[in-house]
């Protein structure tokens, strides 16, 4: 086959193939990275005979993604910089239509925190059957299941998805509440109030940089984080992130890590800890009182 009548038949399923890929991991550029991979899997393949190249690719990106999600769970003491869901929105993303509105369709964040709580099949199971339609017979080679253990899969993520309120707090007011209280509870040591404002499945991740610091690459459930924190942020401040309250650690004034949260019913579902320096140039911060 004309490899440019390939790429333009590829570019012709690039959105559909991100729009995948980015469900399945929540984040951009391992969404990229995966459809790149596609890409090339394309380029060195004989599709002459492949009667929907749609689904084939599909299936190829829908392997990608898992394999990535599986090796995620096989290293969680490693620093997961790619998977978490893009936690904050850096003033430059405005520029790029494609991913504004990726973040902003009906798949939000809330529901990138939730998803992130199914095993690997699970996950793949319910985004492609449920949100892209793909039959559980096109499934099960993938996950390497029956159609029917297949759909159990994807019933059981169905229920854990709608057993969570995925709308998260935009209120100002009451996120600065939740995250002053967090702070107190930090610094106090109040291990039992801090277990009252995390969400039992609550997860705490921690980019390259600031693994380097010191910090877990990944903490689950709500004992575990808040354990992590439980008489420290000290020298943590509240302050606001591009417009949502959050907290900063300064030295000299420069800020040195970011913490932002996502709540949901009054509730902490995640917290993102950034510390990456060219990250935190692009955040539109301001210190508050408190």
């Amino acid at each position: 086959m004309d490899e440019q009548f390939l790429a333009d038949r590829f570019e012709a399923q690039r959105g559909h193939l991100r729009a995948v890929a980015y469900r399945m991991l929540g984040s951009l550029s391992e969404a990229d990275d995966a459809v790149q991979e596609a890409w090339l899997r394309l380029s060195r393949s004989d599709t002459s005979e492949v009667a929907n190249l749609g689904g084939w690719l599909t299936t190829v990106v829908a392997r990608v993604c898992l394999n990535m999600l599986q090796s995620r769970r096989s290293r969680r003491e490693e620093p997961l910089d790619g998977h978490a869901p893009d936690p904050v929105a850096s003033r430059g993303n405005e520029s790029d239509p494609e991913q504004q509105a990726l973040l902003a369709d009906s798949v939000g964040l809330a529901l990138l925190v939730v998803l992130d709580a199914l095993t690997p099949a699970e996950r793949l199971a319910f985004v492609l059957h449920d949100m892209f339609a793909v039959p559980f017979e096109e499934i099960a080679p993938i996950v390497e299941r029956t159609p029917a253990a297949t759909r159990q899969l994807a019933s059981r993520a169905r229920r854990r998805v709608q057993g969570k309120d995925t709308v998260p707090e935009t209120d100002p007011g009451r996120q600065r509440q939740v995250v002053e209280a967090f702070l107190a509870a930090s610094r106090g040591g109040d291990f039992d109030a801090l277990l009252a404002i995390l969400d039992p499945d609550v997860v705490l991740r921690a980019d390259n940089a600031a693994v380097r610091m010191g910090a877990s690459g990944e903490v689950r459930g709500a004992r575990a984080v808040a354990g992590t924190f439980s008489g420290r942020a000290q020298a943590a401040r509240l302050a606001l992130v591009n417009g949502a309250p959050a907290a900063v650690w300064a030295v000299d004034g420069k800020p040195r890590m970011v913490f932002t949260f996502t709540i949901i019913q009054g509730g902490i579902v995640a917290i993102d800890m950034v510390a990456d320096r060219e990250h935190l140039s692009e955040l539109d911060l301001t210190m508050l009182d408190g």
